[in-house]
């Protein structure tokens, strides 16, 4: 069986098969962001807080998370390419519950079967581009593949913000629909399923692993979206959760280590002793962090500081798609020209230098001002990943791949539910100490301060009083001040991102090329 299996190829064109599994990643990548500009009028439909909103994005990446590592067990259970069109069905369906959604429940109970829909073809796509092309085409098959990933996070606050006001919130899911059929009809036709992939017989559930797998996510996902609200670990109920959390990781983990052995449990933690894999893992859960982290707080930031609208908001990384497109091509070439190691540290390079361009920000930036360190960002962005994801998995077998893109996405969904949290977290924490730093300045003994304050308070003479007046002017000036702590808060964060991606570089010297990538 084994060597019918390495004698197998695919008789389709690779790239015909590209199509459905571009379209059903991209469905599910661009419904990770599609709702962050629309919060505040689903906010507003349900009767909630914006904070109570946020568990719309949170339970989606929850129960994707939860899924992921299952990928491969199902896959076994049913035959991988019935469990990618049951996937596909699955997201197409909840698309159409958050549409008609009528209440925070019902919306939430939709989104984790969403989630669900779309964990199942996060793991399998890259699986099946791994399969389909030979080693010399891949550099450029990953390329277009890291395109779809990396561009629909970037697209979907400007789509669900043109959608948002130009129809209603329901249609940045319903729009699934449309994309959800044809993916299904273009998978039936055009994906093949080798021998490896097919259903498999006496696959058991590994129930105790899933177990603590949720509890895990559940609990983790829970301490970083509400620790920055809740202090931290000066709130007793953070620091128990947080606890259940590490216990149930640990636990997790001895299972899957214990279960490995007779090919059991839900993952397989051995292939983490790959040296490509573990670190172009490792690297790509720092990358994941910052792209999914600035996606969020860029539009917060024209948001509540530039008064932009949710649509203009999102608008504003269009740039970063644009980036990401030009990139897309080059990578491949470049990789092919260059290898993947040096390819990989121009991306670094260049996503830093696009971290501090965001740096040196202001508030009297127009939108135009946004569009290059957003399109450096982007260019940085899939010149990095891709090649890193790309020789991550290169020296794994094919039988390998579904396992390995399973325990590859469930650590990237983790690092980007730690980035966004460590992004607000640091944006407060800054935004606090530059504003401590600022008000020690705004004292009757600063003359300028003084001066200014005389200037806005003799404004106000002719309608008020002047000690009104004056205690107009100094919460006038202390509003600035605010605003200055917090874009201080935001430029503070980007710069870190620059630092984070930095940090990366000396481990890539690490990385192993394989001969077919060193002789491209």
């Amino acid at each position: 069986m084994e060597s019918k299996n390495l004698e197998w190829k695919f008789k389709i064109n690779p790239w015909i098969t590209m199509i459905p599994v571009m379209l059903s990643i991209f469905m599910f990548a661009l419904d990770e962001t599609i709702s962050n500009v629309a919060l505040p009028y689903m906010a507003g439909t349900f009767s909630i807080s914006h904070n109570e909103s946020t568990w719309i994005i949170t339970s989606y990446l929850v129960a994707s998370g939860i899924i992921i590592p299952a990928v491969d067990f199902f896959s076994r259970l049913i035959g991988r390419k019935q469990y990618f069109l049951l996937s596909i069905i699955i997201f197409t369906i909840a698309s159409i519950m958050c549409g008609f959604a009528n209440s925070m429940p019902m919306m939430l109970f939709s989104r984790i079967v969403q989630g669900i829909g779309g964990g199942g073809i996060m793991p399998i796509a890259p699986a099946v581009i791994f399969e389909i092309f030979p080693k010399e085409k891949l550099p450029q098959a990953m390329a277009v593949f890291g395109l779809g990933v990396i561009m629909a996070p970037i697209l979907g606050p400007s789509v669900g913000g043109w959608i948002t006001e130009n129809w209603s919130w329901p249609f940045i899911y319903f729009i699934n629909i449309p994309f959800g059929i044809l993916a299904l009809y273009l998978t039936k036709k055009y994906i093949e399923e080798p021998p490896y992939s097919l259903k498999q017989k006496d696959v058991k559930m590994d129930f105790s692993g899933f177990f603590f797998l949720a509890m895990w996510l559940l609990t983790l996902q829970i301490v970083l979206d509400k620790g920055n609200d809740a202090d931290w670990f000066n709130a007793a109920w953070i620091c128990k959760l947080f606890t259940i959390s590490c216990l149930s990781f640990i636990a997790f983990v001895i299972i899957q280590r214990r279960k490995s052995k007779t090919k059991t449990g839900l993952i397989n933690l051995s292939i983490l002793k790959n040296h490509n894999f573990l670190i172009g893992t490792a690297g790509q859960i720092v990358l994941m962090g910052v792209l999914m982290s600035s996606a969020a707080i860029l539009p917060s930031m024209l948001q509540s500081l530039l008064g932009y609208t949710s649509f203009l908001s999102g608008l504003s990384m269009i740039p970063r798609g644009l980036g990401c497109f030009v990139a897309s091509i080059l990578s491949g070439i470049l990789v092919v020209k260059l290898g993947i190691k040096p390819v990989t540290v121009i991306g670094l390079t260049t996503l830093a230098i696009g971290g501090m361009l965001f740096g040196q920000i202001n508030t009297n930036i127009a939108l135009a001002n946004i569009a290059l360190p957003n399109f450096v960002f982007g260019a940085g962005m899939v010149l990095s990943m891709v090649p890193l994801s790309n020789i991550s998995c290169a020296t794994l077998s094919n039988e390998e791949q579904t396992n390995a893109s399973g325990v590859q996405n469930l650590f990237k969904n983790v690092g980007a539910a730690i980035g966004t949290s460590i992004a607000t977290t640091t944006i407060t924490r800054f935004s606090q100490m530059h504003q401590m730093m600022m008000i020690n300045t705004l004292t009757d003994t600063n003359n300028v301060f003084s001066e200014r304050v005389s200037a806005i308070a003799s404004a106000f003479m002719n309608q008020v009083d002047p000690a009104t007046a004056v205690h107009m002017a100094q919460y006038q000036i202390y509003g600035l001040l605010r605003q200055q702590a917090i874009l201080w808060g935001y430029v503070e964060t980007f710069r870190y991102y620059a630092i984070a991606v930095i940090l990366i570089l000396p481990f890539v010297y690490f990385l192993k090329e394989t001969k077919q990538q060193k002789s491209n």
